[in-house]
């Protein structure tokens, strides 16, 4: 499961600055021996029973199987555990370690906004303190999310650098932690970044694909192809973690190809025309960058998938060509939404739909007696601004004018003017 000494292949690495070499070897040191700890084992696993609700289910879904014609659709239910999203496997497992390491505060970036909610959790559940880091635009289009963290006590910083998205929030936790490293951990949320990150992400994520793998031998379920949605990879990893060095089943990781393939309509990283080796962010992956190394621009209508690199073993997995990619558009996504809402009232997020829509594509090229397993990552109530809008736009129109009439003349809900009625 581990690298070799940060490395998976010819990706990863730890380059960072000599101020933050460190606190990356202590808690290197830490993660080793922690996961070796029977006490601290036994305390994380507690902790996933009761407070994240582990197991999740795993879902078999007929009307979806049927429509598509194809080989049995099943759903990982990640979207159960608690705060909504596979998030919290790895942000307790990492708050967790952290206080046993007697660090006091916790930082943290997040784009969907999924990796800071659970992270704020963490924090009250634990009783540390937590700042996030999140872009301006993901601000704007996760403001139930923003909520949600500041309801947990945490403070959201709202990043206005760069393209204001998920990689100029992981520049602003790497500051924040050089300048802290004494008494703040940093709880990097995917799978990148500097070595032991990708393998600390990947430890604590695993158990949802050591659950899959337990549930179908249980039921009997054959394996014929895993599909997730791939931005840095935290979901995909831990979900292809124990069938990594297996022959079978395909596994198959959906990026996000936003509105095109041109450079900054997609962020695709292994199947985009942009893509190349490089180093960002102290680690050396498969990265959308300009001839001068310069990150280019992203787009995806899903904020967590919006990032310009991807994790280091998944960039050598798909080198290998143990991990197929594909590159899912915006319009497929939204489809994907739709349709496992309608038929299976399963509501994906925006980032899991990728991996819906990718099943939906290869069904029938699985036999029917064989199974597609997706990972629903997380639940899609955190994109209702970005959903309504397309489902909806009228009456979300209305219902956001109405709003704001209403708390600008500081009326109660109870008596606002009813939404129907004209100014």
């Amino acid at each position: 499961m581990y690298s070799d000494n940060g490395f998976f292949d010819n990706f990863g690495g730890k380059y960072v600055a000599e101020v933050l070499r460190r606190p990356l070897d202590e808690l290197e040191t830490a993660f080793h021996h922690y996961m070796k700890d029977p006490q601290f084992l036994a305390e994380l696993a507690e902790i996933q029973r009761d407070y994240i609700g582990r197991e999740t289910p795993l879902l078999f879904a007929p009307r979806a199987t049927e429509l598509l014609g194809g080989a049995k659709i099943y759903i990982k239910l990640e979207g159960l555990a608690n705060t909504g999203a596979h998030k919290i496997n790895n942000a307790i497992g990492q708050v967790l370690l952290a206080k046993h390491m007697g660090k006091k505060r916790i930082i943290a970036e997040t784009g969907a906004g999924q990796h800071g909610v659970a992270t704020a959790a963490a924090c009250a559940k634990l009783g540390l303190d937590c700042t996030v880091y999140m872009g301006e635009v993901d601000v704007r289009r996760q403001q139930p999310n923003v909520a949600s963290m500041e309801l947990y006590g945490a403070k959201v910083v709202a990043v206005t650098s760069g393209a204001r998205t998920l990689k100029d929030a992981v520049n602003e936790a790497m500051r924040d932690w050089a300048a802290h490293p004494d008494t703040t951990h940093y709880v990097l949320g995917s799978a990148l970044g500097p070595a032991p990150f990708p393998d600390i992400v990947h430890r604590f994520q695993s158990v949802i694909g050591d659950e899959v793998k337990r549930q179908c031998a249980e039921r009997g379920i054959d394996i014929g192809a895993m599909v997730a949605c791939v931005g840095g990879g935290s979901n995909s990893i831990g979900f292809f973690s124990p069938f990594i060095d297996e022959d079978s089943p395909r596994l198959i990781g959906a990026e996000a190809g936003g509105v095109g393939p041109n450079i900054g309509e997609n962020a695709s990283r292994m199947t985009g025309n942009a893509s190349r080796e490089g180093i960002v962010q102290g680690y050396k992956s498969r990265l959308l960058l300009d001839d001068d190394g310069q990150s280019l621009p992203t787009r995806s209508i899903s904020a967590g998938l919006d990032y310009m690199g991807i994790g280091p073993q998944l960039a050598a997995l798909g080198m290998k060509g143990r991990i197929e990619f594909t590159s899912i558009l915006d319009k497929e996504v939204l489809e994907a939404l739709n349709f496992f809402a309608k038929n299976e009232g399963v509501l994906f997020a925006l980032e899991s739909a990728h991996a819906g829509a990718a099943a939906m594509k290869i069904a029938k090229e699985i036999p029917k007696d064989k199974a597609i397993i997706i990972n629903m990552s997380g639940r899609g109530d955190k994109d209702v601004f970005i959903s309504s809008p397309v489902f909806r736009p009228n009456e979300w129109k209305k219902f956001l004018e109405c709003e704001l009439e209403r708390l600008n003349e500081n009326k109660d809900i109870h008596n606002a003017k009813i939404m129907g009625e004209s100014k």
